[in-house]
């Protein structure tokens, strides 16, 4: 009995110890105690080219709203919107309504103004002769200084009356001018070559000066109004090179510069505006309001410990790297600099050239954490 009880503990044990080494090594190398797997990546002496990313729409540099110089009614709109005009084409007629007989009017007051004149004029020349005939008899006493007083009153009145009919000659005559420029400028004309873009008015409407009948613009001239974040816009200059994304072409890259940067920038979103042109024009011309995005590549920065973004981590309110000393983890504070578009970031202070840090973990870090190296972790590398 005793025997047999010895076999039966023998067997147990035989069959336990292998299932409990086999669980322990489970645990340790597959469970929730095993190490986790970690990519690491080494901190290297590089130079870094910055890159500013903005968001801005497509804008006309040159604009042109044309509109009448007097209240009138469109009498005639012989283009529309996508037509491409010379400079000096008639874009629109304005109704003349009674602008020929005001200015008949106007000439008919102007000749009976100019009799006026020289009836006033004819007047001065008679108290201008009086006035002198008297000065002489008066020297010889053959006039009284009562009478000579009264000619010389009589020829201001007479020359008043001369600057009266003067002033109301050129004002009638200005008036004149006027309705005839009126009349010039009821055809509306292209002032440069462009392309219509708007037509604010149908025929028959009636348009105050001012208002724009029709939008045109020198489609040669279009540009991308840029807002660039002030942090990452250190830098940025006239003539840097630039790449333009058009929302309606997400999949083509069209290249530009920048012409210039503006010296006022949004002091409330903290954003530097900028002038982005394309170095050749997109066919077809994208409508003026589309988003773009631009990326301008800033000038490059001195070698300097760089490290990709992804191995930054966030831990209580400090940035900093999980270092890999001897096979064990420590979490150390960084101070960055600037980073590029492609990934990598200046480390100022908190690691040198040559340190390994975790770049991918397949599950969060902890300090004493157990980790395996690998060259990648499915689903978490890209």
């Amino acid at each position: 009995m005793k025997v047999a009880l010895q076999k039966r503990t023998v067997y147990l044990l035989a069959v336990i110890v292998p299932l409990l080494v086999l669980f322990g090594y489970v645990a340790l190398y597959s469970g929730p105690l095993a190490p986790t797997p970690v990519v690491l990546a080494s901190v290297e002496n590089k130079s870094i080219t910055p890159g500013a990313f903005g968001i801005g729409t497509v804008e006309a540099r040159h604009e042109y709203k044309i509109g009448p110089t007097a209240v009138g009614r469109i009498k005639r709109l012989p283009v529309d919107v996508g037509d491409f005009v010379k400079a000096g084409q008639i874009l629109a007629e304005m109704d003349p309504v009674d602008i020929e007989e005001r200015i008949k009017a106007l000439s008919a007051a102007l000749k009976r103004a100019g009799a006026q004149l020289q009836e006033a004029q004819a007047r001065q020349d008679y108290a201008r002769e009086q006035m002198r005939r008297y000065e002489k008899l008066l020297k010889t006493r053959a006039a009284s200084e009562e009478m000579a007083a009264t000619r010389r009153q009589e020829l201001q009145v007479a020359q008043a009356g001369v600057a009266s009919a003067r002033e109301e000659v050129s004002r009638l005559l200005a008036e004149r001018n006027a309705l005839r420029a009126q009349q010039r400028n009821l055809s509306l004309l292209a002032p440069v070559d462009g392309m219509v873009v708007s037509r604010n008015a149908e025929p028959g409407a009636t348009v105050v000066p001012g208002e724009p009948v029709i939008t045109l613009i020198d489609p040669d001239t279009i540009w991308v109004n840029v807002r660039f974040d002030q942090i990452h816009a250190r830098g940025l200059a006239a003539k840097l090179p630039a790449r333009i994304v058009l929302r309606s072409r997400a999949d083509l890259v069209l290249a530009g510069h920048v012409l210039r940067v503006e010296p006022l920038a949004d002091a409330v979103t903290e954003e530097t505006l900028a002038k982005v042109v394309f170095d050749q024009i997109p066919d077809p011309m994208p409508p003026l309001g589309e988003l773009a995005e631009v990326t301008v590549a800033l000038p490059s920065l001195p070698a300097e410990p760089v490290l990709p973004n992804a191995a930054i981590r966030h831990i209580d309110d400090t940035l900093g790297v999980w270092r890999v000393i001897d096979g064990e983890l420590h979490y150390t504070p960084v101070s960055l600099g600037l980073s590029d578009l492609e990934g990598h970031i200046q480390v100022k202070k908190g690691v040198s050239v040559g340190d390994d840090v975790v770049l991918y973990s397949e599950n969060p870090l902890s300090r004493h954490q157990r980790i395996r190296v690998v060259d990648q972790i499915p689903g978490v590398t890209p």
